[in-house]
């Protein structure tokens, strides 16, 4: 298990609707040091938060911000991008860059801070998606599902080093993401990180956040067929 208690804590995509409360809740919970780490800056108005510019698709941003970033206990592995065009005809640049930000950016950051979490007996958090096990989100679905399993390997390569590894999971989340989409009955971001925060403090593996993603992550067992009905007609 890992306290937030006078931990450092390091927190990607950390202007967003779930960055912002993680930052929040961080604080909250009694961290030292929060880095905010983002590709713009922003006021926090709390002497706690450093803020970091980091650009996941960009190798020179992350090498940047890992130099700043060495005293780091925890990191959360929150930033994502979300494209909305088919694999098929979607600009291939698109998916490129969901892949990199989402699944390529986050490995190199985590290597790069491993030394730091082993150093520390850390954790690190990564933020996954219902979308890790359904195929609805096309590049983004693709990013996530390659994001579980590089959650999984990395729980591997560090449980000798006592570093905790959570994946988290959810299921559609009121945040600037889900602009234009009727967000009644989706997930609160600061329900959401209450939800992951306990559970990196009971020294969970993993947390599936809503109905939802349980449903989906269950029904992997089941036939294809089960998970996308149009494959039966």
């Amino acid at each position: 298990m890992t306290a937030l208690q006078n931990a450092t804590v390091c927190v990607t995509g950390a202007n967003g609707g779930l960055g912002t409360a993680f930052v929040q809740a961080a604080l909250d919970r009694g961290a030292k040091r929060v880095y905010a780490a983002a590709r713009q800056a922003k006021d926090w108005a709390d002497e706690r938060v450093v803020t970091v510019d980091l650009d996941l698709a960009d190798r020179a941003s992350i090498e940047r911000a890992a130099a700043r970033l060495g005293d780091t206990t925890i990191l959360v592995n929150n930033a994502a991008i979300f494209p909305h065009g088919d694999l098929l005809t979607a600009p291939i640049e698109d998916i490129e860059s969901t892949i990199e930000t989402n699944l390529v950016g986050p490995i190199v950051l985590t290597r790069a801070l491993a030394p730091a979490l082993r150093s520390a007996h850390g954790a690190l958090l990564n933020v996954g998606s219902v979308l890790s096990w359904f195929a609805v989100g096309k590049a983004h679905s693709v990013s996530k599902a390659g994001f579980w399993m590089a959650t999984n390997a990395f729980r591997l390569e560090l449980a000798a080093d006592g570093v905790q590894v959570l994946g988290a999971y959810l299921g559609p989340t009121d945040t600037p993401m889900q602009a234009g989409n009727d967000t009644s009955g989706m997930n609160k971001p600061a329900d959401v990180v209450t939800a992951v925060f306990d559970a990196l403090e009971a020294g969970e593996h993993e947390v599936l956040v809503d109905d939802l993603t349980k449903q989906v992550k269950a029904g992997l067992a089941a036939d294809v067929t089960a998970l996308y009905p149009a494959l039966a007609r």
